[in-house]
């Protein structure tokens, strides 16, 4: 458990034990105990949910008021040492001035806007003003990762359509390059998850913020959020379709490369053909071949088999099946 309170218009970290007596604009709950938990309980007077309650998946579960108290859960990305986002959700309990955040993960908005606390950095207000901030940076945070993804596709791109030459395309390890679209198709279902929440948080917050005839300026700036998170998943669909056709321009290259392939050995079939048809005929085992006592029938087999190879190799040459 963090908590801060505002002092001169900055953030500034309390130490003191929680009480009834403790005022506080913030207070940062990771990984609560049951103790943290009954200690918030009994400040706020009403009860947060649990871990169980947060990942409910209807909205009347995440999205409610108690008397003053409002509670609000979305779902959140945070990044730990592999590339891929740990997804989980985060409730905001936000009072007309105090704001209690719950979450079992680390999110990266909450570590920085606590570090800057923590230097006296932070510039707040009071606790809707705290739960903008960062609404704005989880917005910021989720578009950096989008542009992020955006430039992980771009060049997965410029790899599968660098060349049409099927030589180079040979050289291509196709099946990283499915790898890669499937993570990143996996990262972007997670973000237009993590926005589809936002955005249902953002439309139930602008209507409490009206309901308790809040500031202005802190509806206005919701309203940038609303909209910033309807732009983030509209260029989140647009990436998904283009993974899409990636996923389809890939699996034809892998199509033309096996039949490049298989048409070599065709072609390679056909052109062994006639030897090995004048072969047979030359080892048959007769005991009378008027070649056989020719002074000049072994050349002459093998120039038979090599005019019989050349020729349709030139043919298939000149039609360009190679």
């Amino acid at each position: 458990m963090r908590i801060y309170d505002t002092r001169e218009g900055r953030l500034q970290p309390i130490t003191e034990r929680l009480g009834d007596a403790t005022g506080a604009s913030w207070i940062d709950l990771l990984r609560p105990t049951a103790i943290d938990e009954q200690a918030i309980n009994r400040w706020l007077g009403v009860e947060i949910p649990d871990r169980e309650e947060m990942e409910e998946i209807e909205i009347s579960s995440r999205l409610y008021t108690e008397g003053h108290t409002a509670f609000m859960t979305a779902i959140l990305p945070a990044f730990g040492d592999s590339d891929e986002p740990e997804m989980g959700p985060v409730t905001f309990v936000l009072t007309p001035t105090v704001l209690v955040t719950l979450r079992h993960h680390e999110p990266r908005v909450f570590t920085m806007l606590s570090q800057r606390a923590d230097r006296g950095l932070a510039v707040a207000a009071d606790g809707p003003d705290i739960f903008l901030q960062l609404l704005e940076a989880i917005v910021d945070r989720l578009a950096d990762i989008l542009e992020r993804s955006g430039r992980v596709i771009e060049t997965v791109a410029k790899t599968v359509f660098a060349k049409t030459d099927i030589k180079v395309h040979s050289q291509t390890d196709f099946g990283k390059v499915l790898a890669e679209l499937g993570r990143q198709a996996n990262a972007l279902s997670n973000i237009r998850d993590s926005l589809v929440s936002l955005e249902r948080l953002a439309t139930f917050a602008t209507a409490l913020f009206i309901q308790r005839k809040s500031h202005k300026d802190l509806r206005e700036r919701l309203k940038t959020i609303s909209r910033d998170v309807r732009s983030l998943a509209d260029h989140d669909v647009f990436l998904s379709q283009k993974i899409n056709f990636l996923l389809d321009a890939t699996l034809g290259m892998i199509s033309i490369e096996q039949a490049g392939t298989i048409k070599i050995f065709s072609v390679a079939a056909v052109v062994f053909l006639p030897p090995t048809l004048v072969a047979s005929i030359y080892g048959m085992n007769f005991d009378f071949i008027p070649e056989l006592q020719w002074l000049y029938g072994y050349p002459f087999a093998l120039a038979l088999m090599v005019v019989s190879m050349l020729l349709p190799y030139l043919y298939f040459k000149r039609r360009g099946w190679l």
